[in-house]
């Protein structure tokens, strides 16, 4: 996906009080930054953030970060946090590949990733969000009772990402590869922009769950 860039998003970016700017220095004090004991859950790589941004409305007791490393992309979730004004969100933009500097152990209660980057080329495996390298990242930030949510459209991604999990800390919970079918997956779903869209068209969503072994 090519990203327009806006001039001056960086700066805009910097000066939002919505956007933790120095994330490496509250790594075990998160709950600091919302001021209650509430439970802290991740969305890595969010877009624009409605996805985040509705679950937080529907849970008020839960507080919610979310993580996208492009500006561009960061200024329009901050545009709609702002009209929302929703006290349990925050985002940080940085790369999700230095999470673990961020989050201390078991930090975090749950971890959402929605529609991420396929890297398609087998020499970027590695970089996807589902790979074995980054549910390592995972399972040190994580809770001991945290799951992971994916949902995606693309079946080639999502073919690997069930591979990967056999070499995790994880397992499998609850899989569908049409979630829209799926009547039992579907009690609470929220969906994202991509979801809407892709759904619309008649496209299969596949979604995993994940626990610890």
């Amino acid at each position: 996906m090519r990203l327009r860039n806006v001039t001056g998003s960086r700066e805009m970016i910097a000066a939002n009080d919505f956007v933790i700017h120095d994330e490496n220095e509250h790594k075990g004090k998160w709950k600091e930054i919302f001021g209650n004991d509430n439970p802290i859950k991740l969305e890595i790589g969010m877009g624009k953030g409605r996805f985040i941004m509705d679950l937080a409305e529907l849970n008020p007791d839960i507080n919610y970060l979310g993580i996208e490393k492009y500006s561009t992309v960061l200024l329009r979730a901050i545009q709609k946090l702002e009209e929302r004004q929703l006290p349990n969100v925050r985002f940080i933009r940085m790369d999700a590949e230095y999470i673990c500097d961020c989050f201390d152990e078991g930090e975090v209660a749950g971890i959402y990733l929605n529609f991420s980057d396929p890297w398609p080329k087998d020499r970027h495996a590695k970089r996807r969000l589902e790979s074995r390298q980054f549910l390592e990242r995972y399972d040190h930030i994580l809770a001991g009772d945290g799951r992971i949510e994916f949902k995606t459209d693309n079946r080639a991604l999502f073919d690997f990402a069930v591979e990967e999990v056999a070499e995790s800390a994880f397992e499998i919970k609850a899989l569908s590869y049409d979630l829209h079918s799926d009547e039992k997956m579907m009690v609470g779903n929220v969906m994202t922009e991509y979801e809407e869209r892709f759904s619309s068209q008649g496209n299969p969503i596949c979604k995993y769950i994940l626990e610890r072994k």
